[in-house]
């Protein structure tokens, strides 16, 4: 999302403001205090004795970072409309072939989602970021921020969670055993009895007729997500290409008929599976309901029923994006008071912006979206769309009133400082020297937020803090440009939103049949939010939505600012060319987000301070490992950073089988303390020795 309203974000608070400040300023999130309990400090957080990659922890300990138990468990369990399935599914399916629930704490762990007990906000102890969603009244499962932004790291038998840190979470692959799961249930006949019977249990189901249909429907789509997502590039635990991923989603729903009638019939495209004008006719009219208008939502799960599985995946080919820049889940501290996120900074955080790019993520994490094109116009469609004979409706599940107050309560998170009492105290001398190191190879890109007084007694970061991100084109920093360049490479059908507007830095641009998808997203995203919640009544609805963004454009004390670093700018030839950098941003806490590099390629802070191996280099020199283990949550103290070897986790690989790097997995680049990489200035400074290195290690666990 390049960025989400621009001169149409004017016109509509100028427009709404004096209505949405006569309802009165929304309210800020309000979190129920908990009794003091040994399981309520905890935030009731579940053990586990020993996992599948050797990890166990006793006992769990949180760190101050601002946030009050209350805080953490109102943020692991507050819904942001996401559909994943029907929350009765979810609490009943089995693993294929055993009779454990899927969702249980030893299964949900083997994906690396952190397990939970039992509370009166999970009543049903589903692990961090896990929850029930209710939309047009039905109950789903879906996930929250928190599943994806909380992390822990284990030492001696304890168990550090750490709100806001990168998960480790596999998403990918959870996904393919969801849909493995479904089938299983589908196929065998006692367990899909057992589930028949549990389900209807529950209550919210009338005949096993219907569980049957909603089992078949739920195992299609999510196989269908899987086939459209699916990469070359494994992703393993810790990454996710979430941006690719909310891509593809945005073109499944704004494809219209004219675009598929002229996929369908192309010979170049369908090769030897080109279909007649008949046939196309006879397919479209069966989902013209879907098209045109009543639901456009898992539009390719619909058309899989009619098309062969060569057809689909052909058309799957041209309609989609592969999503094959995985990267770290970022860290969200600080997040609420960046000018730009996203490890490319995408994102302007200004205005409204952060409510348009959380609707974003919630698109990606399977909010249902219910857009249709019909007749006449709307308010909204005139401020966002244009004028015109039809509009789109953007009605979705996004819960825009959430998404606001999750921002809110993201500025009280601070970073966590390096617990000493468990990880061992910090060596202040070597830290002293290691200061003076970071002031003259870091400083340049990573701003200090200072941690502590004049008596170096800790305190909390400064409530009213800036931070400014530094941009760096891809060709100077030298990392993996996949993600980068696939966030303004990628193009799309523009379908539903052809012929709108849609404001960048350096003005409008008209949709054509095909777009950058980035530009799509941002017109999705800003519909999304200026609709009206669809289960709310129409005068509530509306009341609500303009209540929440006339807020959250006043309460943002982050304004428009021009981007700060060496890269690009953006031109009319090229509007997103500032796209084609990465973000350098304060290294507070950075401590505790293992793996290293936007796409996770460094196991720890230490071998981020080594160079990459090169054709040519001695054998026995120190190099950054180009093969290591991911999954283990077991802390490494003097390496700072994640167990790395020693047990059968995903093997992150930087080369194939043949020798040949793989796309998105390059662990090139930002080597300033190796001497390979230039600074800013264009200064290349001398490589540290092993013992500066150490120095300056010492000093990033103070940060």
């Amino acid at each position: 999302m390049k960025k989400i309203f621009v001169s149409s974000q004017k016109r509509f608070l100028f427009l709404y403001s004096v209505l949405a400040l006569s309802i009165g300023a929304l309210s800020g999130c309000k979190v129920s205090l908990i009794p003091e309990t040994e399981e309520a400090k905890s935030r009731f957080a579940a053990t586990v004795e020993q996992d599948h990659l050797g990890d166990s922890y006793s006992r769990i300990e949180y760190l101050d970072q601002g946030w009050k138990p209350e805080d953490s468990l109102w943020f692991y369990n507050i819904t942001q409309g996401s559909n994943l399935m029907p929350y009765d599914f979810f609490l009943v399916l089995e693993k294929p072939r055993e009779s454990k629930l899927f969702r249980s704490n030893e299964n949900m762990n083997f994906y690396r989602y952190l397990p939970q007990k039992a509370s009166s906000g999970n009543p049903d102890a589903l692990p961090v970021g896990w929850v029930k969603d209710t939309y047009k009244g039905k109950e789903y499962v879906g996930l929250t921020c928190a599943a994806c932004h909380t992390s822990q790291i284990n030492y001696d038998g304890v168990g550090i969670r750490i709100d806001g840190g990168p998960a480790t979470a596999d998403m990918e692959n959870i996904m393919a055993a969801l849909a493995e799961a479904l089938k299983h249930t589908r196929e065998d006949a006692e367990a899909k009895q057992r589930f028949v019977k549990s389900v209807l249990k529950k209550g919210n189901y009338k005949t096993e007729a219907d569980v049957v249909a909603d089992l078949t429907k739920y195992e299609q789509r999510i196989r269908n997500y899987n086939q459209i997502n699916a990469s070359q590039t494994p992703y393993g635990y810790a990454r996710l290409d979430a941006f690719g991923r909310i891509y593809n989603r945005v073109l499944e729903h704004t494809v219209n008929g004219r675009e598929l009638r002229e996929i369908l019939s192309d010979r170049k495209i369908m090769q030897g599976k080109v279909m007649t004008k008949e046939q196309i006719d006879e397919i479209l009219s069966k989902i013209d309901n879907v098209i045109t208008g009543e639901q456009r939502d898992h539009l390719m799960e619909r058309l899989s029923e009619y098309l062969t599985f060569e057809q689909i995946a052909l058309l799957n080919n041209e309609i989609f994006n592969r999503p094959d820049a995985p990267v770290s889940y970022p860290f969200l501290w600080d997040i609420a008071q960046h000018d730009y996120v996203q490890w490319n900074g995408i994102a302007a955080n200004a205005g409204v912006g952060p409510i348009g790019r959380n609707a974003g993520e919630v698109i990606g994490v399977f909010g249902t979206l219910d857009w249709k094109e019909e007749k006449g116009t709307s308010l909204a469609s005139l401020l966002f769309q244009g004028s015109g004979n039809t509009r789109v409706n953007f009605d979705s599940s996004v819960d825009v009133q959430n998404l606001y107050r999750i921002e809110s309560h993201l500025k009280k998170l601070n970073s966590p400082v390096w617990p000493e009492k468990i990880l061992g105290e910090i060596n202040k001398e070597s830290a002293a020297k290691g200061r003076l190191l970071f002031d003259k190879y870091c400083a340049a890109c990573h701003a200090r937020i200072d941690r502590v007084d004049a008596n170096q007694k800790i305190i909390n970061s400064d409530p009213d803090r800036r931070i400014v991100a530094h941009m760096t084109r891809v060709s100077d920093v030298g990392t993996d440009p996949t993600m980068a360049e696939n966030s303004f490479k990628y193009q799309g059908y523009s379908g539903i939103l052809r012929n709108q507007y849609v404001g960048l830095e350096v003005g409008n641009i008209l949709l054509d049949k095909e777009a950058p998808v980035a530009a799509l997203l941002t017109q999705a995203t800003k519909n999304v939010v200026a609709t009206p919640d669809p289960d709310k009544w129409f005068f509530q609805g509306w009341a609500d939505r303009i209540a929440n963004l006339v807020t959250a454009y006043v309460g943002n004390e982050i304004k428009p600012s021009i981007k700060r670093g060496n890269y690009d700018p953006d031109t009319t030839v090229n509007p997103l060319a500032s796209l084609n950098a990465y973000k350098g941003r304060p290294l507070n806490g950075i401590w505790a987000t293992a793996p290293y590099l936007h796409n996770g390629s460094v196991p720890t802070l230490y071998d981020l301070l080594l160079p990459k191996k090169r054709e040519g280099d001695p054998e026995d020199g120190e190099y950054r490992p180009d093969q290591f283990e991911v999954g283990s949550r077991e802390f490494d103290p003097v390496k700072v950073g994640l167990k790395s070897s020693g047990y059968q986790g995903f093997t992150f690989k930087v080369k194939d089988s043949d020798g040949k790097e793989i796309r998105g997995n390059s662990n090139a680049g930002h080597e300033y303390a190796s001497g390979k990489t230039a600074q800013p200035n264009g200064e290349t400074l001398e490589p540290l020795s092993k013992e500066e290195k150490l120095d300056l290690l010492e000093y990033l666990k103070t940060l």
